[in-house]
């Protein structure tokens, strides 16, 4: 049976229609590239300009006048050395946090199969259909004031930690990715005295590190992105994340060395999405072992 496509296999052969179908693609591969690569080349373009330059009307498609020394400015005058540490060192704890609950939860449900499991699994799935603003106040609250150890949590790590710990959709992913694998593989480790963790932490975390790598990324992404709950929860300017730090100290700093700020900001998860894209995608189209 032959695939059924736009253009059939005849028009496509003949000079007029493979001409038309060049051109048509073309065209539509340089719409999304514009679309994606327009705003970042504007972003780091602008960081070469300088301030009259960068709101000048019409816009200047390249700068010129070239003041690379705005990424140096900028820098230096909103302190990204350690706005970028204390965003690593929130990131990083997070996906610490959540490799080992959320793994741990994954497992449970997916191999040793907790009465209730499945409503459990679908309460959680559910959360993902509340806004996360919704949210935003009660977790306030509660990182005010916790309860049973009554500790205010804000201008802490624990402020941002605890928040990510428990994230539904990693869970999802990882329980997905542990149903594929074979439990004839794991009955056998069984047999031969392995215990659950054992189990665990010699077979089941070796195969899963396709999608390990997958929440690894979305996990520091998350805490990389986020602006209004480190916002809201770090108000001390020597404890801010990248995002609110430059935020905070955007006043009077000229547009050029702000968007200069930004761009740098902005490299991180470039970086990581440029490295790791065939992992991500790699990792959520996985399937474990076949037996």
């Amino acid at each position: 049976m032959s695939t059924r496509t736009l253009i059939s296999p005849a028009v496509l052969a003949r000079p007029r229609g493979k001409a038309l179908y060049w051109t048509v693609f073309a065209a539509v591969i340089l719409l999304f590239t514009l679309a994606f690569l327009g705003p970042l080349y504007w972003l780091v373009s602008s960081g070469f300009k300088d301030a009259q330059e960068v709101i000048a009307t019409p816009p200047t498609l390249v700068p010129e006048s070239f003041e690379p020394e705005n990424y140096t400015r900028a820098w230096e005058v909103m302190d990204l050395a350690t706005l970028l540490f204390n965003t690593l060192y929130y990131a990083f704890g997070a996906l610490a946090f959540q490799l080992v609950l959320d793994v741990a939860a994954a497992y449970s449900l997916s191999k040793l199969r907790p009465v209730f499991g499945k409503a459990i699994l679908g309460m959680m799935l559910a959360t993902l259909m509340i806004p996360a603003t919704v949210l935003v106040v009660p977790q306030y609250l509660t990182v005010l004031d916790v309860p049973v150890i009554e500790r205010n949590l804000l201008n802490t790590p624990w402020a941002i930690w605890l928040p990510a710990v428990t994230n539904a959709f990693n869970i999802f992913l990882l329980k997905r990715f542990f149903d594929s694998i074979p439990k004839e593989l794991l009955d056998a480790a069984s047999m031969d005295g392995a215990s659950p963790l054992r189990i665990l932490w010699s077979i089941v975390l070796p195969i899963s590190r396709p999608i390990l790598g997958v929440v690894s990324i979305f996990a520091v992404v998350g805490v990389w992105k986020d602006f209004l709950w480190p916002m809201l929860t770090l108000p001390d300017p020597t404890k801010q994340t990248l995002n609110v730090g430059i935020y905070s100290l955007s006043n009077g700093v000229p547009v050029n060395v702000l968007i200069a700020a930004l761009t740098i900001a902005s490299v991180p998860t470039l970086l990581i999405f440029l490295i790791f894209q065939r992992n991500i995608m790699s990792g959520l189209t996985a399937g474990g072992l076949k037996g």
